[in-house]
Formats: C-alpha cells, structure tokens, sequence
C-alpha cells in the first residue's frame, strides 16, 4: 500500500522519499558495521542529495566522530542529519580576549541632539566633564568625545573609562546620584536630546589602549555587529592583522561589547584627513596577509556600519 502511495507520488518527491530511505538504510548499516569493527573507521560512505540523483560521497572522520555518528542514528538518524555538535567552551570569550593587566570598564554613550542645541549641547557637556575630570572622587575620566560628521547626523559620542572595572563603575553612579549639581545637569541635558543608548565595552587585549592625541584628526568608529559565537574567531584573526594597520599610528582602540547590544565590535581609527584615510585603508591591501584577514571575518560579520567624526574641543583625542 505505501509503495503504491509512493508511485503515484510526483517524480520529484518520490525520488526524495527513495533517496532518504536508502540513506537511512546504507548509513545504519555502515555506521553498525565501524561499531562492530568490521570496516574500517576511515572509509564511511554516504549519500548526497542532488536534484538529479545521489552521488556517493566518502568521509575521513575520526575514530571518535564514528562513535558519535552512530549513537545518533540510535536515536535518531532524521535529527542526526541536522543537528551539528560543538565542544562546549572552557571560558567566557570576555576573559580570553580582554587584557588581564588592567581591569579598565568603558562606556559608551551615542546622543541623538535636536538640531537645534548641539552646540548648546557640547558646551554643557564639556563643563561637566572638566568637572569629573578635576575631581579625584570620581573614578572615571572621558577617553574622547566627537560630532559625527558623516553617518548619523546631530550625534553625539562619548567614550567614557572606569579604572578599578565594575565597582569604579558603581561608585561613580552612586556618588553621581547623590551630586545635586549633577542632577540639575541631566535635567537641562534631557531638552536637548531627541534619544540616547549605551553600552559597556571591554578593550581587546592585542589593540592599543587609547591614549590623548594632539591632533587634529577625524575619527572613524567602526562596528561590527557579529554574529553570536563568533568572538573568538573575530579575536584570533585580528590579533594577527593589527600590525597592518599601525604603521601610521592610527589605530586609536578595540572594544567589545559587554552589556547593551551583545556581539558588537568597536574599531576606532584616527586618520589627518579622508584623503588620508584612503591612503592608509588602500595600502593595508599591499601588505601580505591582510586580504586573508578581511576573507576569514566577513562571514562573521552580520552587519556593520562606518561613522566619522570630529572630536570636540574638550575631547582629550583631537
């Protein structure tokens, strides 16, 4: 009766439904002839599925890959066919890619400001900065502050350091939320933003720590928005790749996204001018290895944006 069913089938899902009964029959049947060690582990021959038939295909797996390949047509030789399986990780990528020597948090804030008080906006800011700056209570100090220019337009960003990591990060909230003049600061700043989002960041352990800058330059902020279990691959490759891109002291830092939008990645680049900066990006290109770098992290890379800035004139990197 099935087969009858099955010959009236149209020719296309009767030549699927064949082809993963013999599937399931000729794997069952090598995969319990390894277990038996009656064939060797090296030589398992399988099916793959074509719209114009089957075609055999041998496989090299490890003795232990054999194993595991038929305890799953045990329970289960359909799911076997998808579900892939992967060593559990021994630690948190956080831990294998940040920098033990330091224990430095940042933050960093992007500001959408009305048109209107940007500049009244960056004046503010600037004085509550100097503020933090001057005051040693505080744990925390402004890496750089910047106006995109090209990229999303009337924004502002600011890159913030903890030294002492997450308990400097508390503190400082906590004594921030106690400052009325501080207060009064957020209040005014709340008229003059349209919206405004975060994120805590760890820096990668092989990028420079970014250090205040003369100047002038423009910065271009780089993210990646990676996709999830990829960051340590990401690290691996661009621990080899940095030195290509040092020769003219821009590379600024790297950060990696720790609370707030998971999976991103931050590059900051300093360059003296756009004409500069596509010279430095261009000459990456003659350098052996670099293309290889840019080959093994695009499929990494779900989505990623560019934004340049101008830093303001109270920013320490000008």
């Amino acid at each position: 009766m099935r087969l009858k069913i099955v010959e009236k089938a149209p020719d296309d899902i009767r030549r699927l439904i064949h082809n993963i009964y013999f599937h399931y029959k000729f794997t069952n049947y090598f995969a319990s002839r390894v277990k038996q060690n009656i064939l060797p582990p090296q030589k398992i021959c399988s099916k793959k599925f074509t719209s114009g038939g089957t075609a055999q295909v041998f496989h090299n797996y490890p003795t232990k890959r054999k194993q595991r390949f038929s305890e799953s047509g045990d329970k289960g030789w359909f799911r076997s066919l998808f579900v892939h399986k992967v060593d559990a990780r021994k630690d948190a990528h956080s831990n294998l890619l940040s920098k033990k020597e330091t224990s430095n948090l940042y933050k960093i804030q992007f500001h959408n400001v009305k048109p209107e008080c940007l500049e009244a906006y960056n004046s503010l800011e600037a004085e509550v900065q100097n503020r933090l700056h001057q005051d040693q209570e505080y744990p925390c100090e402004v890496v750089g502050s910047w106006n995109t220019w090209y990229g999303e337009q009337d924004q502002a960003v600011h890159l913030w350091r903890y030294r002492g990591g997450y308990p400097a990060l508390t503190e400082c909230l906590t004594k921030l939320n106690n400052n009325k003049e501080y207060l009064e600061f957020r209040k005014e700043r709340a008229k003059m933003l349209i919206s405004r989002r975060n994120q805590l960041l760890l820096e990668f352990s092989f990028w420079n720590e970014p250090l205040p800058r003369a100047g002038p330059c423009i910065y271009e902020m780089r993210t990646y928005h990676l996709k999830p279990g990829t960051m340590i691959e990401w690290g691996n490759h661009w621990a080899r790749a940095i030195k290509y891109r040092q020769e003219n002291n821009e590379a600024v830092g790297g950060f990696f996204s720790q609370i707030g939008d998971l999976y991103v990645v931050h590059h900051l680049w300093a360059y003296k001018s756009l004409q500069s900066r596509d010279e430095t990006r261009n000459s990456a290109w003659l350098k052996e290895g670099w293309d290889s770098t840019v080959y093994y992290t695009v499929p990494l890379i779900r989505s990623m944006e560019s934004r340049i800035m101008i830093p303001t004139k109270s920013s320490p990197l000008q």
